[in-house]
């Protein structure tokens, strides 16, 4: 699997798309410190006031901060909100 998103980057990188996404790839937006939106996730593996997690495809985004909820949420696209301190990847297997 590490192999393959090596594979999608140095495409990306070698495409020249100017931070433009490929599809598939997660992308992760943040909106000062009071919204992140987070596209192409594969669900929400944890939830509370001041963390919640949510899986994509190489990892897991943490956002950390208070008062955070879930404002939308679909299949594609969750959008969380409160006081954003923190936002971490955590790529699997590393």
């Amino acid at each position: 699997m590490a192999e393959r998103w090596q594979w999608v980057q140095r495409l990306a990188d070698s495409a020249d798309l100017d931070g433009e996404p490929l599809p598939g790839v997660p992308v992760v937006e943040l909106a000062g410190d009071r919204r992140v939106l987070i596209e192409r996730h594969t669900g929400v593996t944890e939830y509370s006031g001041c963390r919640i997690c949510v899986r994509v495809s190489y990892g897991t985004v943490a956002v950390l901060g208070c008062n955070l909820e879930l404002i939308r949420m679909t299949k594609e696209q969750v959008v969380i909100a409160g006081r954003i301190d923190c936002v971490e990847l955590k790529r699997r297997g590393v």
